[in-house]
């Protein structure tokens, strides 16, 4: 017979494998039926697409405690992933306050797009204590598609700001 505390163990591990078709039912429900499961990221950071790159990065992880590992689209072009690794928690910190509203501002054309929020989850983004190693993720609402692979975009998280990332 199995004891209780080994059945919640058991039904947490099933629940967390099931995670990807769990987001993806909610977010068909919130109106992005096209979303799949989002492929992790890289190990390569992606840069701002200027001369000056490496003085960029070097800033984030001073000043921020982070490095940008990639920002692309996703869920059929509806949303932009953005993800980032903690390289210094206490420095992060921040970037994880959930009364600061993250938002991406497309370049070409000025708009600004937002965190989308779900009735289920909450905002798409993490809010949790950092850690170092880890990479975190929020994502951007796409309304019309506005947003293009090789488009330039800012994003910006309270004093937070880094100008100049090519989408993906």
């Amino acid at each position: 017979m199995m004891r209780a505390s080994s059945r919640a163990e058991a039904q947490r591990g099933r629940t967390r494998g099931h995670l990807p078709v769990i987001l993806a039912a909610l977010l068909s429900v919130v109106g992005v039926a096209s979303f799949t499961y989002v492929t992790y990221v890289a190990d390569e950071p992606a840069a701002p697409e200027t001369a000056g790159a490496e003085t960029i990065a070097a800033e984030l992880a001073e000043q921020w405690g982070i490095e940008i590992t990639s920002i692309r689209l996703t869920a059929a072009n509806h949303m932009i992933d953005y993800r980032y690794r903690v390289l210094d928690a206490e420095k992060a910190t921040d970037l994880f306050k959930r009364q600061i509203k993250p938002h991406l501002i497309h370049q070409k054309t000025g708009k600004v797009l937002a965190v989308p929020e779900t009735a289920k989850l909450g905002p798409l983004r993490n809010s949790n204590i950092p850690k170092d190693g880890k990479i975190y993720w929020m994502f951007f609402g796409n309304a019309g598609d506005l947003v293009q692979a090789s488009d330039k975009v800012t994003v910006v998280i309270g004093d937070f700001r880094v100008e100049d990332l090519v989408v993906e």
